[in-house]
């Protein structure tokens, strides 16, 4: 079983960007685990009154992106996050905190 969460950046993006403030960028081992990981997020924001402005993907497409507005989390198997790679897309973003 792999890790559940393997890299967690949390990006400042307000520089940079209009669409939002901050982006959350984490990967987890499965397609398992990426659904466990946004059930928890909506579910623990939900339970501080705080829902999301738009959601879309699914695990099983790799790759699921929650949008609370200012703060935006996408949630990746770890090929798709490679694909993309967004870190590099926005690498003029700077790292708040990054967990390994």
């Amino acid at each position: 079983m792999g890790k559940l969460a393997e890299d967690v950046l949390l990006l400042d993006v307000r520089p940079v960007s209009d669409i939002s403030d901050y982006f959350v960028i984490c990967s987890a081992g499965s397609d398992r685990q990426v659904q466990a990981i946004h059930e928890e997020v909506l579910a623990q924001l939900r339970e501080a009154g705080v829902r999301p402005l738009h959601s879309e993907g699914t695990a099983a497409s790799g790759w699921i992106l929650m949008d609370y507005g200012a703060v935006i989390l996408h949630v990746f198997s770890p090929s798709i996050r490679r694909y993309y790679n967004l870190e590099q897309l926005w690498d003029e973003a700077r790292t708040v905190v990054r967990m390994l």
